[in-house]
């Protein structure tokens, strides 16, 4: 699965630079490329939305997460990604960047300061919550994580990022029937979410357990 991953993000990444080289000359004739019959001419119209399109573009790119062609639907996931993380301001998107860096950097709490100016500046950008949200997972502090994810599904109720976010929390909490029901949530967003499926059945099989127990 990972490296399946990294070739989708590899190819995306060049199909990105060739759409700016001008496979498509705007963003209506882009829009009318998701739907071509070629799979390699919906990748590119996915590949310029992704980098030039409009937030309301979501939708379009999110019908594609059910194409019949495999890479198309992985295309337009991390099509997705990068749609949601452009904010339209140079200044938020350089503070989108740092925040990601010291997350990475397992730096959490400048990561948390940055993600917030994020959200001071532009509180209406739902990826500004979302990153907070993870950085405040992965610090251990579930509470926080979930407000952050409720303000996430307030400006974009499809984020299935979020959705397993949630699902996540709640299966750190051992709430198990909760983690089940976000992570349905987020397949029914986006069907192509492996991870979600086998914690589903993880998170199935520990609450058959626990209700073994108890009877």
């Amino acid at each position: 699965m990972r490296r399946l991953a990294a070739s989708l993000l590899i190819l995306f990444c060049a199909t990105v630079a060739f759409a700016q080289t001008g496979a498509y000359a705007s963003r209506d004739e882009a829009l009318k490329g998701l739907t071509a019959p070629d799979p390699v001419q919906r990748v590119e119209a996915i590949a310029w939305i992704a980098d030039n399109g409009m937030p309301s573009d979501d939708e379009a790119l999110r019908q594609r997460l059910t194409d019949e062609n495999r890479f198309v639907r992985g295309y337009a996931e991390q099509g997705l990604w990068l749609l949601w993380g452009r904010s339209g301001d140079a200044t938020i998107d350089a503070l989108m960047a740092k925040g990601m860096a010291e997350m990475q950097a397992q730096q959490y709490k400048a990561s948390i300061t940055t993600f917030s100016e994020v959200i001071r500046r532009k509180p209406a950008f739902a990826e500004g919550w979302n990153r907070r949200a993870t950085v405040l997972f992965l610090a251990g502090d579930f509470k926080k994580s979930l407000a952050d994810c409720d303000e996430v599904m307030k400006r974009n109720p499809s984020h299935f990022g979020a959705l397993a976010g949630y699902g996540q929390i709640y299966y750190q909490l051992e709430q198990y029937e909760k983690a089940i029901e976000y992570w349905r949530r987020a397949l029914r967003a986006n069907p192509n979410m492996e991870s979600v499926e086998i914690g589903i059945r993880n998170a199935e099989q520990l609450l058959a357990e626990r209700r073994k127990h108890s009877a």
